[in-house]
Order: structure tokens, then C-alpha cells, then sequence
């Protein structure tokens, strides 16, 4: 049974920082690609990074680059997001994704966490 779960989240004022990890289960976690996908109050899906730890590959949204840090713990079978510099824009339910393949620049996820949000205000 595959599972994924989002923790981490929370209030932290602009210029802040929060850490957002997803504990994962039932598949082979260091041989995946992994993504972090949020969804702002009132707006679509936002694809935020994704992380192919296997070939130490990391892929960032024009938004969040220099900013957020996408990382894994294989160990634990873990992933992670830093996040600094944060901007009201950044208030979000974050989800922990797994990537099912690409097609190009098209890509599709096919397992889920819950989410957690993070809010960013003063």
C-alpha cells in the first residue's frame, strides 16, 4: 500500500522559513521521482519541485528557485522542502507527490499525500 504524508506546515511570517517533510511507504522510495505540488487559496494545482535522488537531479519552479530546497532522506524514506525567504504568495496546502512519468515536459503523479498548509502572513 503505498502511502504519503505531509507535515511541517504552519504560520510563519514573510521572510521566514518552515520545512515540510513527507514520510513515504510502500515502494521503493530511492529509485523514485518525487515532487512537491501546491495549491494556493481559490487557484489550480502549482507544481513547486521535483527531486530524482537516484541520478541527484533537482528541477525547480521559476517562483521558488534560490528560495526552496527540494531533498530526500533515503534512509527514512523521506522527502523534504525547505523553504526561505517566504512570500504571502507561497500560502499554500503543500502536497508530496510521486511521479509516475513524463512525457517530455508533461509530466503525471499518481499517488498522493494529504497536504499541509502553510501560511504565510504578518
Amino acid at each position: 500500500e503505498v502511502q504519503l504524508v505531509e507535515s511541517g506546515g504552519g504560520l510563519v511570517q514573510p521572510g521566514g522559513s518552515l520545512r515540510l517533510s513527507c514520510a513515504a511507504s510502500g515502494f521503493t522510495f530511492s529509485r523514485s521521482v518525487m515532487s512537491w505540488v501546491r495549491q494556493a487559496p481559490g487557484k489550480g494545482l502549482e507544481w513547486v519541485a521535483s527531486i530524482s535522488n537516484y541520478i541527484s537531479n533537482t528541477y525547480y519552479a521559476g517562483s521558488v528557485k534560490g528560495r526552496f530546497t527540494i531533498s530526500t532522506d533515503n534512509a527514512e524514506s523521506t522527502l523534504y522542502l525547505q523553504m526561505n525567504a517566504l512570500k504571502s504568495e507561497d500560502t499554500a496546502v503543500y502536497y508530496c507527490a510521486k511521479v509516475s512519468g513524463c512525457s517530455g515536459y508533461v509530466c503525471y503523479w499518481d499517488y498522493w499525500g494529504q497536504g499541509t498548509l502553510v501560511t504565510v502572513s504578518s
